[in-house]
């Protein structure tokens, strides 16, 4: 029986995983909104506003060291009205008070410790503080007292740090378009400059901790085949390979860890993203359409599976997260002992598995234990046990079912189940990418059971809701929320030719126009008209663990532009690019999905089937389209015997052809001949 908790705070009533892990401190968290701000300006008492998110380590610490702590919270109660925010639902108030964060300290991160004035502007910041001064790092109630007494003592001075970081927070916000042309040589500089971060031995981008840099992978790949440069090819091969042999990777269950604390890949700080494993099944995918080497196709579809059994909501939609932590320690549902390998699988097989997985006596992690990761070579490993490769390989695989099967009956790390639309926007095209490769129903239904989900329940009154939890759909949508979304959409007419889905992209493309564009300097903000109005409206330009909402809504303004004939979408697609090409000609490392977009924008290509869905020509040309690597193509549909609906695809509208099916293919201003055999089919799209 569960023991009756000895507080219970406002957070109670909320929905959010991670607040409601906070429900039952002895401080008086209020979550956001009109009752705590104010509360702030009627007490005239400064504001701790304290932002994470359910599988974040360091806040599961904080929460435990300080904010469980009746003394601190004490501290807290007088002194300040506290307010805990999930990051992952409120997305604008974590990118605004981020930037505070990290133009007060240099750095930033989560937990993240802000400290506003009743007007809601900070005036002190910081991440995470221990309960008493440790390692250089103040205490938490010093500090708790210090803001305090601070800010009822010294009101002059917090009025000009007011003053000084609302004028720096609007001119990191404010972006004047760029009068400089637009130069293709770009592409070869953000290359150049991407190449010099790269870790030539391990693969990935600059120093532990490492993050699996998707974008600026696909980029790699996107940039050999426009190029031929192999060195790009290489770049992104050496990083895939590395990454899916290190501990970053589960070779158990499948999908990536967050990220990984050393270089080499080996020890991950185990929590795992939705968001991650979408845009990481995209690059395998690609990876394998560019190399055709199965092993990256396997990798895909094992995140895939993955998301499939651990992450889909009955109802459709995808989770957001998997916990670091299980039964309150990091990585424990995850590692291994070389004795319960050996108990489990008997000495014969537990010893050459434990030398491929680098499972030792003394371990690679805490208390003796071991990530599982690709230690040794295949061939070596089976020489050094005198066995045949595939007799080895067999064995490996028979073994992981049975670590699998076992670890499954371990207490598993906890899972955030909201579900928001953006991230489930990138996970339905990695569904939709590994449909339009192995033709495995189960990902397609996979892909249109969470667009139904969406659409059936987070569209309310025609706009988008960012959340869904506990029956409950709250927080308007953001332009990520959006532009994903109608990605995905897109993605999933490209597999079905089903024009409900390419109309339901364009509608929802004019709500985002509607909501988010400005019209004075173009580009879109993150917050819509109707969203809370904050201290700053940002049009969060940067790629970082996501992509920007205005990097993915570039791909779709050109991909609609084109469907529709629309050359306004086109030329606001360039106007994205106009905007923000000061940022990705000097920064070209942290706009790696824009520049993407930018050669994306350059040199389109359309193609176009014409045929029967049902005719086995057009589906086996059709499958090696799938196959091919091309990631500036467009691909629409017309069959001939139906008559085709408003002014949609121009491209298809005049290609009358006798005897199809056929496939239309133009290169930027150059059309090539109809192509109506496989062979001839293969040599062109190569």
């Amino acid at each position: 029986m569960e023991k009756e908790k000895k507080y219970s705070n406002r957070l109670i009533h909320q929905t959010s995983p991670y607040l409601l892990q906070h429900a039952h401190n002895p401080v008086d968290w209020h979550p956001w909104g009109e009752e705590a701000l104010g509360r702030a300006k009627k007490e005239d008492k400064p504001i701790l506003l304290s932002i994470g998110y359910s599988s974040c380590h360091w806040c599961h610490v904080m929460e435990k060291e300080s904010f469980e702590n009746e003394a601190i919270a004490q501290l807290m109660n007088e002194r300040f009205i506290n307010i805990k925010v999930d990051r992952e639902e409120r997305p604008d108030l974590d990118e605004i008070y981020m930037n505070a964060v990290q133009v007060m300290t240099g750095s930033g991160g989560w937990p993240m410790t802000v400290f506003l004035t009743p007007d809601l502007v900070p005036f002190h910041a910081g991440t995470y503080f221990p309960p008493e001064d440790r390692m250089g790092m103040p205490g938490f109630p010093k500090v708790l007292v210090t803001i305090s007494n601070y800010y009822s003592t010294h009101r002059g001075e917090v009025k000009k740090m007011e003053e000084q970081m609302r004028n720096a927070l609007l001119q990191m916000v404010e972006i004047p378009p760029s009068q400089r042309e637009l130069d293709p040589n770009i592409l070869h500089k953000a290359f150049d400059a991407i190449e010099r971060q790269f870790d030539s031995v391990n693969g990935g981008f600059g120093k532990a901790p490492k993050f699996p840099n998707s974008m600026a992978l696909s980029f790699l790949l996107r940039h050999w085949k426009a190029t031929g440069e192999k060195e790009a090819l290489r770049m992104a091969e050496v990083s895939l390979e590395k990454m899916a042999n290190g501990g970053i990777y589960d070779h158990l269950g499948g999908g990536f860890h967050r990220y990984s604390v050393d270089e080499r890949w080996l020890i991950p700080h185990f929590e795992k993203m939705l968001y991650d494993n979408g845009l990481l099944s995209w690059t395998y995918f690609e990876a394998y359409q560019a190399t055709g080497k199965e092993h990256y196709l396997r990798v895909g579809e094992e995140i895939l599976q993955y998301v499939l059994r651990e992450m889909k909501s009955p109802e459709g939609g995808f989770y957001s997260t998997q916990d670091a932590d299980s039964e309150g320690e990091e990585g424990k549902f995850f590692v291994w002992t070389r004795d319960e390998i050996k108990e489990l699988l008997g000495k014969e097989k537990g010893t050459p598995f434990c030398a491929y997985y680098g499972v030792t006596p003394q371990g690679n992690f805490e208390g003796g234990t071991s990530v599982l990761n690709i230690a040794s070579p295949l061939k070596k490993v089976a020489e050094l046990y005198s066995m045949a490769v595939p007799e080895l390989k067999k064995m490996l695989e028979e073994c992981r079912k049975v670590l699998f099967a076992e670890r499954e009956k371990r207490v598993k790390p906890g899972r955030d189940e909201k579900i928001l639309t953006s991230w489930n926007g990138l996970m339905i095209s990695g569904f939709v990418h590994g449909f339009k490769l192995t033709q495995e129903k189960e990902y397609l239904i996979a892909a249109e059971d969470a667009v139904h989900f969406i659409l059936a329940g987070m569209l309310k009154q025609g706009k988008l809701m960012r959340v869904f939890n506990k029956g409950r759909w709250h927080v308007n949508g953001y332009a990520e929320d959006y532009a994903f979304f109608i990605q995905s959409l897109i993605d999933l007419y490209e597999a079905t030719f089903e024009m409900r889905y390419l109309k339901e992209a364009n509608d929802l493309n004019e709500k985002m126009m509607d909501q988010f564009w400005d019209g004075k300097n173009g580009g879109f903000f993150f917050t819509g008209k109707e969203n809370e109005s904050l201290i700053a409206r940002s049009k969060s330009p940067y790629d970082n663990a996501i992509p920007s909402a205005n990097s993915i809504a570039l791909f779709n303004l050109i991909r609609l532009g084109h469907f529709t004939g629309d050359d306004s979408l086109k030329q606001k697609a360039e106007q994205i690019l106009q905007l923000f090409h000061h940022f990705f000609t000097e920064h070209p490392s942290g706009f790696a999905q824009m520049i993407s977009g930018f050669s994306f924008f350059l040199n389109p290509e359309e193609i176009g089937i014409v045929g029967s869905k049902e005719d086995k020509r057009t589906r086996s040309m059709l499958k090696e389209i799938y196959l091919a690597y091309l990631p500036n193509k467009i691909l629409s549909f017309k069959d001939p015997q139906e008559p085709m609906e408003g002014d949609w695809f121009p491209f298809l509208r005049d290609k009358e052809i006798s005897d199809a099916p056929a496939i239309f293919i133009c290169k930027g201003f150059t059309c090539l001949p109809p192509v109506q055999d496989v062979k001839d089919l293969k040599k062109v799209i190569q």
